[in-house]
């Protein structure tokens, strides 16, 4: 009944028209219709309509109080549905022609950046993050001159620690010889090493040293030295290392006897003067002067006795084999050479030539000024226990006393002080004797 009703109601105009669908809440509706009575369409019906109208009327303003602004929203976005799902169209579109050329890139992407190829971007990235993993190790590397540096210069000095550093490095270097890194610390720590060699070797020129002290640096040299040389370093020249030192450490001990004469150039000064006024006077007339060439010739015997055996002394301590070489040769020593030059002798065995030459050089031009007896005596004497302690280190000078030519009766003078020391020798041993007889 209520399909009937609705295709009566819902009729089209024209034939051509196409038939609608029917609606439920129509159906719905004109079913309700039907199952009433004709009274009650006339009577009811049009107030419950009247309700059910008012109430929708009171529900639309309700929920256009409400959500006015969502409904107006969104009634603008309906209106530009019309521009954005065409424009949405062409960019699947787009998006659908591109996936195959994205596809082919990808492929592409993979293949020339990958791990078993070689590339030599990636192999900068795999340098980088190489890099980064081990900054904290670099770092460390580089931080090795300055901890170098900071060793050697800044006091307490300390050599033991810069010597460790710079084994650490040159172990450093003979594992990676190829890396320019290590080959600019190398040579940063050759730069340490020999500002290092240097301030040992000033030390070797201090006034007060000690034996203790010159066979510290003597060590840290031995370890230093070979650094320095490429052919030391390979351990074939252990005598040329031992003579270099030895040579060194003779040079500044020099240096610093020569200081210390030096320091005497006031009573030196006084000598010359009294020189120049003897040879004014001339030799004809009667001299009596010479107290402050005495003066000076004093404490010249007496610095020169002090700073000469302990030179020769330390050498001898320092350089033991050294020694044993220049003194009982190289048979005493065991050493075979097919050259007949070789072994070339240490500097020990010329030095005490130089040392006494300076001491007779000073003799020959000042002792002549003084012409009191008791004064040559005594400086003659001193000369004396001079030659005596050099001589119980294999340096006695004694007998190149009698060839200096300090005046017309230099040789009977030397005789007579040479009996005198004798005797003064010969009584000092009896002494010493009955000692050790009553003890």
């Amino acid at each position: 009944m209520a399909d009937i009703l609705y295709d009566l109601l819902s009729t089209p105009d024209t034939a051509s028209s196409p038939k609608a669908r029917p609606d439920p809440s129509s159906l719905q509706f004109l079913t309700k219709l039907a199952s009433q009575r004709l009274e009650s369409l006339a009577t009811t019906e049009p107030q419950e309509l009247a309700h059910t109208s008012h109430g929708l009327l009171l529900s639309l303003q309700s929920l256009s109080k409400k959500s006015h602004k969502q409904i107006i929203q969104s009634a603008d976005h309906h209106a530009t549905l019309h521009s954005t799902l065409p424009a949405l169209a062409a960019s699947t579109a787009e998006l659908r022609n591109a996936i195959p050329k994205l596809d082919n890139e990808a492929v592409r992407f993979s293949t020339t950046y990958n791990k078993s190829s070689d590339n030599e971007i990636l192999a900068r990235r795999k340098k980088a993050l190489l890099l980064s993993r081990n900054v904290e190790r670099l770092v460390d590397v580089l931080e090795l001159p300055t901890l170098l540096s900071t060793a050697i210069s800044t006091a307490p000095v300390n050599y033991s620690s810069a010597l460790d550093l710079n084994g650490h490095i040159r172990r450093l270097h003979s594992l990676y010889p190829e890396s320019p890194l290590v080959e600019s610390i190398s040579s940063q720590a050759d730069e340490a090493m020999r500002t290092m060699a240097a301030n040992l070797i000033l030390s070797l020129k201090a006034p007060g040293l000690k034996l203790a002290a010159s066979l510290r640096t003597i060590s840290w040299l031995r370890r230093v030295l070979p650094d320095l040389d490429s052919a030391l370093a390979a351990g074939k020249r252990h005598d040329s290392q031992e003579r270099i030192l030895g040579a060194i450490f003779l040079v500044c001990r020099l240096a610093t006897l020569v200081n210390m004469l030096n320091a005497l150039e006031p009573l030196r000064d006084l000598a010359d003067q009294e020189k120049i006024r003897q040879k004014a006077i001339g030799s004809g007339n009667a001299w009596s002067g010479g107290q402050q060439t005495e003066r000076y010739l004093k404490k010249y015997i007496e610095i020169f006795r002090e700073q000469s055996f302990a030179i020769v002394s330390m050498f001898r301590s320092i350089f033991p084999a050294t020694a044993a070489v220049t003194s009982d040769g190289p048979a005493a020593a065991g050493v075979q050479s097919r050259d007949p030059l070789e072994p070339i002798p240490s500097a020990l065995a010329t030095f005490p030539l130089y040392l006494v030459d300076m001491l007779l050089e000073t003799l020959r031009l000042y002792l002549p000024t003084v012409k009191d007896q008791a004064s040559r005596d005594s400086l003659l004497t001193q000369v004396l226990y001079c030659a005596g302690s050099l001589g119980r280190l294999g340096g006695d000078f004694g007998l190149f006393l009698a060839s200096l030519d300090v005046g017309s009766d230099a040789e009977d003078e030397w005789v007579e002080i040479v009996k005198r020391h004798r005797a003064l020798a010969g009584r000092l041993e009896s002494i010493v004797g009955e000692q050790k007889k009553g003890s």
